[in-house]
């Protein structure tokens, strides 16, 4: 049975590692422009903090005897955001080759987690709180494709797309992910009414993407939110096509995080309780870790809980 095969089928959830960009600004004084945590790549000192970030993970993940997704650090690795650092496009090849090598480093150096998966992080081009504009499925795809052709050359076991706002955003990147061969994860984001910020609810947002792409998603998720924001709406079939939730700490608003200067790590135990109900209504769930303000805490209580 192949990495990914046994991430399918399993019953209980692999961790994933909780918000990596907050933690490291926040908790270890990182400056990270546009929240592009790729710009460690660029350095001993940042690699060997990212070393030891996923490193706790991966220890946990081993002591609980649980499947863990790696994820490397491309989040904003996109022809959307590349740019934004005065780089050139091509660039984009080059950080998601660098980062994906990292992450093997990574694996190879934390042997004691047996199941792990490299996961290619994808994030919008826009705002993950409040998009700028809302592409097509082909603008989308164009847009995407640059950074799935990386990672498919790097030979990533699955991609996920975090916080996407729209489903014309989302339908590009399944697009992009299939004619660059990579199996493909679809996240988004929700408000505190549990709708994307476009208004669109969970249940339309995950039914058009399934029927613009002959359901090729591996499974679709939920993340940058606290778990009160959605856990109520989660009725529907749709439901069983949900396999990842990443919750935020906090149970302010997006646009409350936006003006906070404070991390706002929430109630680190009340994770275990809430992912124990998310578990139970989700029967599908493979993948659970955390988002925003997040740290090895809050993912410890998944862990034992979930």
């Amino acid at each position: 049975m192949s990495l990914l095969d046994a991430l399918m089928a399993t019953r209980r959830p692999y961790l994933n590692d909780g918000g990596i960009e907050t933690d490291l600004i926040f908790s270890h004084g990182f400056d990270l422009p546009f929240f592009s945590s790729f710009v460690l790549l660029d350095d001993q000192k940042g690699r060997a903090a990212l070393q030891a970030y996923f490193s706790t993970y991966l220890d946990l993940a081993a002591a609980e005897g649980r499947g863990f997704l790696l994820d490397t650090v491309t989040w904003r690795a996109n022809a959307g955001w590349v740019p934004r650092h005065e780089l050139a496009a091509e660039a984009v090849r080059d950080i998601n080759l660098r980062a994906v090598d990292l992450a093997r480093a990574i694996r190879a150096a934390n042997p004691g987690t047996a199941t792990v998966l490299i996961n290619g992080t994808i994030g919008p081009a826009g705002d993950g709180y409040a998009p700028e504009q809302c592409l097509t499925p082909a603008e989308a795809e164009a847009l995407h494709r640059p950074q799935m052709d990386a990672l498919a050359e790097a030979g990533v076991d699955l991609a996920t797309a975090l916080t996407m706002t729209h489903v014309g955003e989302a339908v590009g990147v399944v697009r992009a992910a299939q004619a660059a061969g990579v199996p493909v994860v679809i996240s988004f984001t929700v408000e505190t009414d549990g709708r994307l910020p476009v208004g669109t609810t969970l249940g339309e947002a995950i039914t058009a993407v399934d029927e613009a792409t002959g359901g090729a998603p591996l499974y679709f998720g939920i993340n940058c939110a606290h778990p009160t924001h959605f856990i109520d709406r989660l009725e529907g079939a749709w439901t069983k096509r949900i396999g990842l939730v990443r919750a935020n700490a906090s149970r302010q608003s997006h646009a409350e995080l936006d003006e906070s200067t404070e991390l706002d790590a929430g109630d680190p135990g009340e994770f275990g309780p809430l992912y124990q109900e998310l578990a139970q209504r989700l029967p599908n769930l493979r993948v659970v870790g955390g988002c925003c303000g997040t740290d090895h805490r809050h993912i410890t209580a998944i862990a034992r809980s979930a």
